[in-house]
């Protein structure tokens, strides 16, 4: 009889057998997990997993990573190109920029605020509100932006009778109906459609504002729903920024990935995932090999081996042929749904559903030499309605060096950085059509307009174009609907995920925390992994 202590478990096993299943464990080979796009979702997965017993390797189509978060050179200065802040809500992009030592260098925009234009008047956007809907009908501000008859209507509100919870599920009918139209189109429609890139009409309530609907119930009124809900909300800025760039981020996060050993490759297209297939990884990997195997040198001959068996092979352009233990699709809508249908046949299917058409966008960088720019005549920018009468095309404007002092900085005295965003929710940019010169002289026109100071095509020392496509309105009625159906279809596929803005919304606190349970799915995969191989190896119980 053994003198060895028996520890409980699912059987006698003694200390020499529980240390035998830990070396199993640490000498098991790592879980080869490929992550497909290197926007800020795939780049924290990726980070999340590159860890000790996980080979992580991120395949990003274009020539950089980060997707929407990216940098400009313009003007002796680097910009953002793309995203220029993110919502504090939830505390996770601050969380990370902590991980990553960048927390030191986090900054609030200037408190001043935009301002909103109807035709051809431009007024403060009134600041007690949710969206652009007041939480304070008869407020200066409101008055002043939309009229006195407009704020009465408003102001209406809070005698019409309440609505039952989920009468009205669209925003767009929801302000109409209790607050009426000058609300819903000189305040609700130039925030709504700046934030989600569609019509207020299209916006399912719960998503853009969950707890609107049940707030309003209780209380009696939109307005006062929407005062529950901003005293709820932390004090402090909504939005924050990084010194020098959103961009920072994700190069921030790629060189992370790195040194914990993972791999980052830019300009690998991903044109197929596909299931196991041990024939074909033979063939393509080391049969064609075979016949030069004696001119190969050790490394050569090491990867022309038939590799280790998976769950899956993902393809590139080039031909390269990767076998993978779990696969993470953080790519667009388009090229997801393309790959998840090579998968499985009914996730196939996904890519029928009536998908709303993808919002475009142009956004136009200006660097300014002019000194009366700096008494900041619109606060932070300006929404522009999109009403008849509208003097300008652009939807947007901000002035980036009078939001953020590190624009400023860079600027230097006397130089501006001013932003405009072309194409509204259901139509191409306007610029689209236009040619370099054409468009600088637009968007020259529409800051003057903006900006109410006319400014000389000699004083725009530097222009840039950006055009951004492919966005798919995330908070549109029956998208979530349709969103279930892809994360149903992908939780039935064994060591599959996907993620990105499409799924979870646009904005990095959205896309950052349903990555990261994203990534604890996939970590999870190689441990059930191991349990199962370890019972596998154990002789069934007997009494």
């Amino acid at each position: 009889m053994s003198d060895e202590p028996v520890l409980p478990g699912d059987g006698p096993e003694t200390v020499d057998d529980i240390g035998e299943e830990i070396r199993h464990v640490v000498e098991a080979p790592p879980t080869r997990i490929v992550v497909i796009g290197g926007g800020v979702a795939g780049l924290v997965i990726a980070r999340e997993c590159a860890r000790p017993g996980f080979e992580v390797t991120v395949l990003e189509e274009s020539g950089r990573v980060g997707g929407s978060v990216a940098p400009l050179e313009l003007g002796g200065m680097t910009l953002d190109a793309g995203a220029e802040s993110f919502a504090t809500r939830g505390g996770h992009v601050a969380e990370l920029l902590q991980d990553l030592g960048l927390d030191d260098d986090v900054v609030q925009p200037n408190p001043s605020g935009a301002w909103v234009r109807h035709g051809s008047r431009s007024v403060p956007l009134p600041k007690a509100g949710l969206l652009g809907i007041p939480s304070s009908p008869l407020a200066t501000d409101v008055v002043a932006a939309i009229g006195a008859a407009g704020a009465v209507r408003a102001y209406l509100d809070r005698l019409i009778p309440v609505l039952k919870i989920g009468q009205e599920r669209r925003l767009g009918t929801l302000v109409r109906k209790r607050m009426g139209r000058k609300v819903l189109e000189l305040l609700v429609a130039p925030v709504a459609t700046g934030v989600y890139s569609a019509s207020p009409d299209d916006l399912d309530v719960e998503v853009v504002a969950p707890g609107l609907n049940s707030a309003l119930t209780r209380l009696g009124s939109l307005s006062g729903a929407v005062g529950e809900l901003r005293s709820a909300a932390k004090a402090g800025s909504a939005v924050g920024g990084l010194r020098g760039g959103m961009w920072r981020l994700p190069q921030a996060l790629a060189a992370d990935i790195e040194a914990r050993g993972g791999g980052v490759r830019t300009d690998a297209r991903v044109i197929s995932v596909e299931p196991w297939s041990a024939t074909e990884v033979d063939d393509t990997e080391a049969g064609e090999a075979e016949s030069g195997r004696a001119q190969l040198d050790d490394a050569e001959r090491a990867a022309a081996e038939p590799q280790r068996a998976g769950r899956w092979i993902v393809r590139t352009a080039d031909g390269d042929l990767l076998v993978a233990d779990a696969v993470a699709i953080a790519a667009p809508a388009d090229s997801a749904l393309t790959l998840l249908a090579g998968v499985a046949p009914e996730l196939g299917e996904l890519a029928a559903l009536d998908w709303p058409a993808a919002s475009s966008v142009e956004l136009v960088t200006l660097v300014i030499d002019d000194d009366r720019l700096a008494a900041s005549p619109v606060g932070t920018g300006v929404l522009v309605a999109d009403v008849p009468g509208a003097d300008v095309t652009a939807k947007a404007m901000t002035h980036s060096s009078a939001k953020w002092a590190w624009v400023a900085e860079a600027a230097g005295d006397g130089r501006h950085v001013v932003r405009l965003s072309y194409g509204r929710a259901g139509r191409a940019p306007e610029s689209t059509a236009l040619g370099d010169a054409e468009l600088r002289a637009l968007a020259v026109a529409d800051a003057s307009r903006l900006l109410n100071i006319p400014i000389a095509e000699s004083s725009v020392t530097a222009f840039a174009r950006t055009p951004w496509t492919n966005a798919l309105p995330y908070a549109t009625v029956g998208q979530r609907e349709r969103i279930e159906r892809v994360r149903s279809g992908v939780d039935g596929v064994e060591g599959l995920e996907v993620t990105g803005s499409w799924l979870t919304g646009t904005g990095l606190a959205s896309v950052i925390p349903d990555a990261r349970r994203t990534a604890e799915r996939v970590r999870g995969l190689r441990w059930r992994s191991l349990t199962d191989a370890l019972h596998a190896d154990r002789p069934a119980q007997t009494d």
